[in-house]
């Protein structure tokens, strides 16, 4: 349809044709026209897409009546892709193309055509819109834009089962010839699978596809448009094609016959043995159930299945004995849990194995005649009185003698013995029910040809029950009675009980003893194990008798009765008028009285531990300073021997030793001078400076004697101190050199040998060289060891 406006414009056609200023085409006559001719004739332009010339692409011309042909007319053109696309000729009003066009990306375009004065620039025409469509070419090809496929389906399914559908598109204009029209096929995949040429369903073409055979596959699938003709465009996919298993497979034993070996000592519920039968399906199809049809070990082995190896686990269901039974014989069944009924016509889906167990001999260890035994014994019964008797044997050939022993962790107080050859228990100590009502206690039986093989039995012993134990009170009752109550008002009931147990049931009886007889209350025994404290008539006042004592008798009803005597306390309280005591004591509430007994007992206990107290604490004092410090009693002189290997700076030296001890020394103890000089007179003549050794040694020696809280040890200090220029000159008679060449030191000291092995050390150490000084000192230490020794006689006596 042509739009004629206000002004002409000339078209070319895909005929050749163009229209004229006349608005008809050059194969009509505009004098044959007998409407009014317009300005304007109008169409659509149509261009091709994708065009490869070198020139710019004719598309079509503008032109007006009003042009002349002067040049006053300029024709402008505006819109879409005006200037960058499409270019006009302002004085010809030819439009061209100067780019390549994409119908894919932009199918027309929209512009406006303008025709204005050169001088004036006004519109000699009204603005008018057209458009400019892209002509399509077969410039495409087919895309799987949902492409690579993949898909699953059952194995053996039927020929022309849907698998998947594949979806190709064309990015051509369908309505535009065929360059969208596309057709499918399968170029890799047949002959198993098909597709259809115009929909792109894919379907099985072979009935027995086998998964255990080939589990996948692999399609190429071709999608071309011009309805597949020779020159069109195509594009492919790939379509993997999954197959899913089905149970088409019985199970099968690799093998017909399996032998296994089983030892005589495994524990029931032992795994001995497995078996699996082979299923090429997978998943639930692939599952088997095993079960034993027959065989000589029905009853001892079971199997089972194991859910993740799909194996038959047998397993051992009763104990086994070499020398009764050494071998088993099984037929084991293994078929599908779930079976396709379509399948069932090619034959059963189990299969049958038979399975030959082997028993093994092994040295098995005592075996009791019964793993637990009940035995009874009298808690009256004798030391040594028989109990029962238990019996093992070796389930071995070699038959290997029993010895019988009581494990000590049944037995820690050791109430019973065994025969370690017989098995016979007997009682080892006198047995209480009251204490421990059931012994038990694990015997043990060991091979004497292999005490490594033990067994064990557990043995229980109930004591039976004596009337050893006569009845008592069931609690400590307190109990009080109101001035002013009546005669024959219960003032307590009583209840008792018994620790023995007798098979008819406790029966007790009830009475006041016949010394005691109390004209204040009477007892009725209610036959029911319970009695009842009466008042008698005559009152009761508390400042005539504050507390009464009723002697009550409990027996028994055994063969012969057992009895025994209570004391029931009755306090006389004062009592409001509903009977509620206020006071128990003249002057006293009746908590008082009721916590008089614990406030006594409290007070004596505290009494007692205090004095417990003190006496530790003393015995810890008086044996603190009276133990030597060490622990060898035999030794008495104990040495504490101080080595300097420095030599001092003499009397100028005032920091590192004392020395106003050292030159005061002859000024103390004038009155010990003299024992001093008894003591020199009977020994060797000793040197010039020794003098004021000895009085210093006596003098420590005194102190001991005298101190009774010293400790009954000697400490001898060595003096070495070599001062030069010291006014009490050398102290040392261990470490002088001019001692040595004296004639005083080549006294034989062989006396100290005689003295015993406590002094041996002393003479192996100075051996000939010691000094005269040294025998006096040795004599004072041996009188120091007689006088510890006496000391510690006394102590002793003590």
């Amino acid at each position: 349809t042509f739009l004629l406006l206000s002004f002409s414009i000339e078209i070319l056609l895909p005929a050749g044709l163009f229209l004229r200023p006349g608005g008809g085409a050059s194969a009509c006559s505009p004098a044959q026209h007998s409407r009014r001719r317009r300005s304007w004739v109008w169409n659509q332009f149509f261009v091709l897409e994708e065009f490869t010339g070198n020139d710019p692409l004719y598309v079509g011309k503008l032109h007006s009546d009003v042009d002349k042909g002067d040049g006053q007319v300029r024709y402008v053109l505006t819109g879409e892709g005006a200037a960058s696309i499409f270019s006009i000729d302002e004085s010809t009003g030819d439009i061209h193309a100067t780019r390549r066009l994409d119908r894919e990306q932009q199918a027309y375009y929209t512009l406006r055509a303008q025709a204005r004065n050169r001088d004036t620039n006004r519109l000699v025409e009204p603005e008018s819109q057209f458009i400019i469509k892209v002509q399509d070419v077969n410039d495409n090809e087919p895309k799987f834009l949902d492409g690579p496929y993949t898909a699953r389906v059952a194995e053996r399914s039927p020929v022309g089962t849907s698998v998947v559908t594949v979806v190709a598109t064309d990015a051509d204009d369908p309505t535009y010839g065929n360059s969208a029209r596309l057709m499918y096929s399968i170029l890799q995949g047949q002959p198993y699978f098909s597709v259809e040429p115009k929909t792109g369903v894919v379907r099985t073409a072979l009935p027995d596809l086998d998964r255990e055979v080939r589990d996948s596959h692999l399609l190429v699938v071709q999608a071309k448009d011009m309805i597949g003709q020779i020159g069109g465009l195509s594009g492919s996919t790939s379509v993997t094609v999954i197959l899913t298993d089905v149970n088409d497979n019985p199970p099968h034993f690799p093998r017909r016959s399996y032998q296994f070996s089983v030892r005589e000592s495994e524990l029931v519920s032992t795994v001995v043995a497995k078996i699996r039968a082979v299923d090429p399906d997978e998943g639930p199809n692939a599952e088997l159930d095993y079960r034993i049809l027959d065989g000589d070990g029905l009853g001892t082995f079971s199997i089972t299945t194991d859910s993740h190896t799909q194996e038959g686990l047998i397993t051992l269901h009763k104990n086994l004995d070499f020398e009764t039974k050494s071998s088993y014989m099984l037929r084991v069944e293994a078929s599908n849990l779930y079976v396709d009924a379509r399948f069932l016509s090619s034959g059963p889906f189990s299969d049958v194995a038979t399975v030959r167990l082997l028993v093994q001999n092994v040295d098995e260890p005592p075996v009791f005649h019964s793993s637990v035994s009940w035995m009874m014994v009298s808690e009256a019964a004798a030391v040594g009185t028989e109990v029962g008797s238990v019996l093992a044997r070796d389930p071995d050939a070699t038959n290997s003698p029993i010895r019988y022993s009581i494990d000590r962790q049944s037995n820690l107080e050791r109430y019973f013995h065994i025969d370690s050859g017989t098995g016979v228990i007997t009682t080892a100590q006198p047995l209480d029910r009251e204490t421990v009502a059931v012994h038990n206690i694990t015997v043990v039986a060991t091979e004497r040809l292999d005490p490594s093989l033990t067994g064990k039995a557990v043995v229980l012993i109930s004591v039976t029950d004596v009337n050893d134990n006569p009845p008592s009170l069931a609690i400590d009752y307190d109990t009080f009675v109101c001035e002013n109550s009546e005669p024959g008002q219960i003032v307590q009931t009583l209840s008792a009980v018994d620790r023995d147990e007798p098979e008819e049931g406790q029966h007790f009886l009830f009475s006041l003893s016949e010394a005691g007889q109390n004209l204040s209350f009477t007892l009725r025994d209610n036959k029911d194990n319970t009695a009842s404290i009466l008042t008698r008539p005559g009152g009761f006042l508390q400042r005539d008798q504050l507390l009464h004592l009723l002697p009550v008798v409990i027996s028994d009803s055994s063969r012969p009765p057992l009895s025994s005597t209570n004391t029931l306390s009755i306090t006389v309280c004062t009592c409001d008028a509903a009977g509620e005591p206020r006071s128990c004591r003249q002057g006293a509430p009746l908590l008082l009285l009721v916590s008089l007994q614990s406030a006594v007992t409290a007070a004596v206990l505290t009494c007692i531990l205090t004095l417990l107290g003190v006496v530790v604490v003393t015995a810890a004092i008086r044996r603190r300073r009276r133990d030597p410090l060490t622990v060898v009693a035999e030794r008495c002189v104990q040495e504490n021997i101080v080595c300097y290997d420095d030599e001092g700076g003499g009397e100028e030296d005032t920091e590192a030793f004392d020395m106003l001890a050292l030159r005061h020394l002859n000024t103390t103890g004038q009155s010990h001078q003299t024992q001093a000089r008894t003591l020199t007179s009977t020994s060797e003549p000793t040197s010039e400076g020794n003098w004021l050794f000895l009085p210093f040694i006596r003098e420590r020696l005194q102190q001991a004697d005298l101190d009774s809280a010293a400790p009954p040890f000697d400490s001898l200090q060595t003096y070495a101190f070599e001062g030069s220029g010291s006014s009490a000159a050398s102290l040392s008679s261990l470490n002088s050199l001019d001692s040595f060449n004296s004639q005083e030191c080549q006294q034989n000291y062989d006396l100290l040998k005689e003295w015993g092995p406590r002094f041996r050390k002393l003479a192996d150490l100075y051996g000939h060289r010691q000094t005269s000084l040294l025998k006096h000192v040795f004599l004072s230490l041996h009188d120091c060891c007689h006088h510890f020794h006496s000391e510690s006689k006394n102590f002793m006596n003590i």
